[in-house]
């Protein structure tokens, strides 16, 4: 073939090409194509990120409920861009070392572990994988963090202040009620030492008598609650632990049945039936965990958010219940409540 021969063909073929191109069926064919591959190439599955919800009790809503819906509100769809795994012990906190091991077994982006028995299971389990904690009492004192301003390691999350608030509840209790004495300790085996002091030192301020009730076996609560009335106790302080709160409606029933005012920690003993409680808003600290986890998957790392403590706590009343056990609450504390249940 010539040149001129030549140059003629590849203008032919090239007139040939441009004219498939611009022909509206070859457009129409294109677009068909690219629309078939791009939405495939987005869909590719990537990494969807999962946490572990682990609890020395059962599921507790709505604390768990405000903590997914404030997920939600942060962007994330459970079951779709956000995975979730829940490990429950139901009151038994023998089990928290086993679950807290198989949260990390599975390689999960962050644990959101519940109160400081679960805490400290989920913090001896593993020192890679983010932990936010959420409700612990004394986090620093606990070992759980190094500061709470420079928490360091894998551990932060949101301080409850627990101990330091028994002061303040045996206080109001005082104050509700001049005439008594002698307050029985409701508590579990797992009590650390300093907080027992904590409250010993603040019932001696308030010259009040301090009788501790371990409680631990659901059977025994009847005879624990008789212990504390043959002790001479005329009324409760209720820590909140994993025993007490997976047994609520057992201490709420024999608290009123042995006419006993008792303050709980927790303002979901109250709305069941307690009388009374002081302390930080649950619900509202469970938001709070949400963020803290999503700024996590962002990727900052737990040792440079700071540990956060409340600063707003809740005196809750229930004149119902104070009704049934036949008490008065004086005007001068009903003005402090920040809710009274009627």
């Amino acid at each position: 073939m010539n040149n001129t021969r030549r140059t003629r063909f590849l203008i032919s073929q090239s007139d040939n090409r441009k004219s498939k191109i611009q022909n509206p069926k070859w457009i129409l064919l294109a677009t068909i194509l690219l629309a078939t591959i791009s939405p495939a190439r987005a869909q590719q599955p990537g990494k969807i990120p999962r946490i572990c919800i682990l609890s020395a009790g059962t599921a507790q809503l709505p604390y768990i409920e405000a903590f997914r819906q404030a997920l939600k509100g942060l962007g994330y769809v459970e079951g779709k861009t956000l995975l979730v795994e829940w490990r429950h012990a139901g009151g038994k906190v023998e089990q928290l070392p086993a679950l807290a091991a198989d949260c990390s077994r599975i390689q999960v982006d962050v644990i959101v572990a519940t109160r400081t028995p679960a805490i400290y299971a989920a913090a001896q389990a593993t020192k890679t994988i983010p932990i936010v904690m959420v409700g612990s009492g004394d986090p620093v004192a606990e070992g759980i963090v190094a500061g709470l301003a420079r928490p360091g390691g894998n551990v932060t999350g949101l301080a409850m202040l627990g101990p330091e608030l028994n002061g303040k509840r045996l206080e109001l209790l005082k104050e509700t009620f001049p005439k008594v004495s002698r307050v029985a300790l409701l508590r579990g085996p797992e009590t650390r030492l300093h907080i027992l002091k904590d409250i010993e030192t603040a019932a001696r301020s308030l010259r009040l008598g301090l009788l501790p009730v371990v409680v631990g076996s659901a059977p025994e609560l009847k005879r624990d609650f008789e212990a504390a009335t043959k002790g001479r106790a005329q009324a409760i302080l209720t820590l909140s632990q994993p025993f007490t709160t997976e047994h609520r409606t057992q201490v709420l029933e024999l608290a009123a049945k042995n006419r006993l005012p008792a303050m709980y920690e927790r303002n979901d003993f109250v709305e069941a039936g307690g009388l009374m409680s002081y302390g930080v808003n649950l619900v509202d600290l469970y938001r709070r965990a949400a963020i803290y986890v999503d700024k996590i998957l962002r990727g900052t790392k737990p040792a440079d958010l700071p540990v956060e403590q409340p600063m707003k706590f809740e005196f809750i009343i229930n004149l119902k219940a104070a009704k049934q056990i036949g008490l008065t609450i004086p005007p001068n504390v009903l003005v402090r409540a920040n809710r009274v249940i009627k």
